[in-house]
C-alpha cells in the first residue's frame, strides 16, 4: 500500500509526573530518568520528524515541564516550521515560564483536569493540583494562547460532567475534550474500578449535546465514547501508522501511544534507526497498515474503512492476538470477552499510580 508522510509527532519527553492518576495510560513500567533521550537526541528526533513531513509536534509525558531543556526543544521545533503544542498537568507552569516558551514559539497548550471541584480533583490526581490548574489556565489565556482542556472520564467523575463543562467555561477553554478512559497501561489495572455504568453514560449524552448546542462557536467540545459500551469500535488513530507517530522517553518509536502493550510486536528505536526508515519500512509500523492483515469478519466488513478493525492494542490485551477484530465490536466473535468485563461487580478502591 502507499504510505503517506505523518502529520503529527507525539514526543513523550519523560514519564516523570507530579500526579498519580489511576487512569494513566502510560505503561506500568515507566522509563527511568537516566534512560531518557538526551537534549541532542530530541533535537535530532524533531529535525528528522520535520524532514519526514511532520507539521504538528505535541510535547507530552509524563510532565514535559520536568525537562529543563523544554525551552530549547520548543524553540527548535518552532524554528523547523512546526506547530508546537504543550500537553501538561499545569503544575510548574508559571506565567514567567510560559512567557519564555511563548517567546520560543509555543503555539498551544493542552491542560488536564480531573474533576470540577477541588476535593475530587485532588483526590483523583493524588496531589494538590486543582488550584495550580486554575492558575495555569489563567496564565495561558493571559498569554493569548489557545487552551484545550482534557478530562478523562470514568465512574468516579462522570457525575461531575456538567460541572466540568462549567469549569472549562470559567477557564476560557477554546476546546474541551471529554474522553472516556482507554484501558491501557496503569488504567487497565484499575478497569473494574473506573468502568462507567450504562446509567452514567446515558445521563452524559444529553448533557454533552446541550453543551455543544449552547457553546457552539465559543468552545469546541469533543466527546470520546466509552467504547466497551458501544456496538462498534472507534476509528483508532485513523488507521495503524497512518497519520501520527509517538516517540517514547527512551527513544522507542510507536505507531500509536499504547503500542508497547503488544508484547509480540518488535519495536524500533531512534537510537539506532533513522525515523524515516522506521515510518516506512519497520516491521512494527507495517504490521497492521492497510487491510491485508485483517481476518474475518473485518476483511469483508463494510465498516473496515471506517474503524480499521478497531484498536490493535485493545485487541491484543483482550484476546492475546493483535490481529483479531477489536472485541468491543458487536460483530466480533469474541465480543463476550467485553460483555464479561461489563458484568463484573465494581471494585471499590483504585490503585493510584506510584
Amino acid at each position: 500500500m502507499d504510505v503517506t508522510p505523518p502529520l503529527g509527532l507525539l514526543a513523550e519527553l519523560t514519564h516523570r509526573c507530579p500526579l498519580h492518576c489511576p487512569y494513566c495510560s502510560n505503561p506500568v513500567e515507566l522509563t527511568k530518568r537516566d534512560a531518557e533521550l538526551s537534549t541532542a537526541d530530541w533535537l535530532s528526533v524533531l529535525s528528522q520528524a520535520r524532514e519526514l513531513g511532520v507539521l504538528q509536534v505535541h510535547l507530552s509525558g509524563g510532565e514535559p515541564l520536568l525537562r529543563p531543556d523544554l525551552p530549547e526543544l520548543v524553540a527548535h521545533a518552532s524554528s523547523l516550521g512546526c506547530y508546537v503544542n504543550l500537553v501538561t498537568s499545569g503544575l510548574g507552569l508559571t506565567s514567567a515560564r510560559l512567557s519564555g516558551l511563548v517567546e520560543r514559539g509555543l503555539a498551544h497548550v493542552q491542560l488536564s483536569a480531573q474533576g470540577s471541584i477541588r476535593e475530587r480533583s485532588d483526590e483523583l490526581a493524588g496531589a494538590r493540583a486543582f488550584d495550580h490548574k486554575l492558575a495555569a489556565a489563567a496564565a495561558i489565556k493571559a498569554a493569548g494562547l489557545p487552551l484545550s482542556l482534557n478530562v478523562v472520564l470514568h465512574r468516579r467523575n462522570h457525575d461531575q460532567l456538567a460541572g466540568i463543562i462549567e469549569l472549562a467555561e470559567r477557564m476560557g477553554a477554546d476546546r474541551l475534550e471529554l474522553a472516556n478512559t482507554q484501558y491501557y497501561g496503569w488504567a487497565l489495572r484499575n478497569r473494574d474500578a473506573l468502568m462507567p455504568t450504562a446509567e452514567q453514560l446515558a445521563a452524559a449524552e444529553p448533557i454533552v449535546r446541550a453543551a455543544v448546542a449552547r457553546l457552539g462557536g465559543t468552545m469546541e467540545i469533543v466527546y470520546v465514547v466509552a467504547d466497551y459500551h458501544e456496538p462498534y469500535p472507534k476509528p483508532c488513530m485513523y488507521g495503524w501508522g497512518a497519520r501520527q507517530l509517538t516517540v517514547a522517553p527512551d527513544g522507542t518509536v510507536l505507531p500509536c501511544p499504547a503500542a508497547s502493550a503488544i508484547s509480540t510486536l518488535r519495536l524500533s528505536s531512534v537510537r539506532d534507526t533513522p525515523l524515516a526508515d522506521i515510518w516506512y519500512r519497520s516491521e512494527s509500523f507495517n504490521a497492521y497498515r492497510g487491510e491485508d492483515w485483517m481476518t474475518e469478519p473485518c476483511r469483508t466488513c463494510d465498516r473496515r474503512g471506517l474503524d480499521f478493525g478497531g484498536c490493535r492494542c485493545q485487541a491484543f490485551l483482550l484476546t492475546g492476538d493483535a490481529a483479531a477484530t477489536d472485541p468491543v465490536c458487536s460483530r466480533s466473535p469474541q465480543r463476550e470477552v467485553v460483555d464479561l468485563v461489563l458484568t463484573r461487580p465494581p471494585v471499590a478502591d483504585v490503585v493510584m499510580r506510584g
